[in-house]
């Protein structure tokens, strides 16, 4: 199942206070970047962001599995949340900082 664009969109919406914040089809799914950082993936309508100390901090609760088979686990940030958009900024911009340099 694809992710449909609506969902790309809103999400992108909501971090749209993000300077340099941007979506990117990457093998029929979605890559979020941050700082030229890959910080999250969108697959199959649902938002996973890549675990650091500090992103596992602000989501607490969130489940940790792999956002298509094959892949590392990254936290799976629930629909509900993403209405959040103060919660959401904070999570992306936390997680872009603890991420090493690409």
């Amino acid at each position: 199942m694809a992710t449909d664009q609506s969902t790309v969109d809103y999400i992108m919406d909501q971090l749209s206070e993000i300077s340099g914040a941007s979506a990117r089809k990457m093998f029929g799914e979605y890559g979020i970047f941050c700082d030229n950082k890959t910080v999250a993936l969108i697959c199959d309508n649902q938002l996973y962001v890549k675990p650091t100390v500090e992103g596992r901090t602000l989501a607490v609760g969130a489940a940790e599995m792999p956002p298509y088979r094959g892949a590392k686990p990254s936290l799976l940030i629930d629909a509900e949340l993403w209405d959040d958009r103060d919660w959401l900024v904070k999570l992306i911009i936390t997680t872009a900082k603890a991420l090493p340099e690409p």
